[in-house]
């Protein structure tokens, strides 16, 4: 049987999420800390641990069939990789920033000045499409250090929360994109190893869809089900249960996290009560 070769980031900021999600889809991972690959028991896969930049150009390559990896990388990389998940972590924007004391955000700030960055090729697209000219210093590491070293005016770079430039004396003024981790595959899978990113993807999407669901029940007198029921967004119906006290129902249901409180306080002023909200692990729809 085929194994789907997989590649993750052996080090930084993707991959503990990157085994979390494996994990979180019953995937699971023995191996010492310096194997470069390894097989899968549970599941047929080969993990191969691969350094971040490397990535797109193994996945180009067919050297690896799937990968978790910034869709920032991928951008800059410019490889004809196709992405067929947004995973919802390590998310970050690739921005440019100036010296705290520089108080204009304007990009024409940038005009004629030099810029270091690790993102030369969607930096120059930004810049040639906003018309400015600029000298491009090309950085492999440690980015943020160039304009206090007089190497550079600003820098493009990736940004999370923004400590490491307030650390590093800059400020961020402009985004030129936002990315997040991402599942890619080469273009050119066989028809096996196709199905078993099928079923990769069946549990990545029940893994998500929870992540972003919770399960809500509440007591419910039953002169008030209907008007709760209208409330609730649910998949179908929601579950109606008799309580042992007469005249009182549970009602259980799933509830989108992000209107989490805009519907709580629709549930009470419709007569819920003793509501309870529990996550969820897995979502099948």
């Amino acid at each position: 049987m085929s194994k789907l070769r997989i590649a993750i980031q052996k080090s930084g900021r993707l991959y503990e999420d990157s085994l979390q999600l494996l994990k979180d889809c019953g995937i699971f991972v023995n191996n010492g800390k310096d194997q470069l690959k390894v097989s899968v028991d549970n599941f047929p896969f080969e993990i191969m641990y691969l350094r971040n930049s490397d990535i797109p150009q193994y996945l180009e390559d067919g050297v690896v069939d799937i990968a978790i990896v910034g869709e920032n990388l991928l951008i800059e990389k410019e490889k004809q990789i196709e992405i067929v998940q947004q995973l919802g972590f390590s998310k970050c924007r690739v921005s440019l920033a100036v010296p705290k004391d520089i108080d204009t955000d304007d990009l024409d700030y940038f005009q004629g000045k030099k810029i270091a960055t690790s993102y030369p090729n969607t930096l120059k697209k930004f810049l040639t499409k906003n018309a400015v000219s600029a000298d491009i210093h090309v950085i492999s590491g440690s980015v943020e250090i160039a304009p206090n070293i007089g190497l550079a005016d600003g820098i493009c770079d990736i940004v999370s929360s923004g400590s490491t430039l307030f650390k590093n004396g800059l400020r961020e003024t402009i985004t030129l994109l936002t990315s997040e981790a991402v599942l890619a595959k080469n273009p050119q899978l066989d028809e096996e190893k196709e199905k078993i990113l099928e079923k990769f993807l069946f549990r990545i999407k029940a893994v998500l869809k929870a992540k972003k669901s919770k399960y809500i029940l509440m007591n419910v007198p039953n002169g008030k089900i209907a008007d709760i029921t209208n409330v609730l967004p649910v998949l179908k119906s929601p579950t109606v249960l008799p309580l042992a006290e007469e005249g009182w129902s549970s009602i259980h249901s799933v509830i989108a996290e992000e209107r989490f409180w805009e519907v709580i306080d629709e549930l009470k002023e419709n007569g819920a009560q003793d509501i309870l909200i529990i996550p969820i692990d897995k979502m099948v729809i």
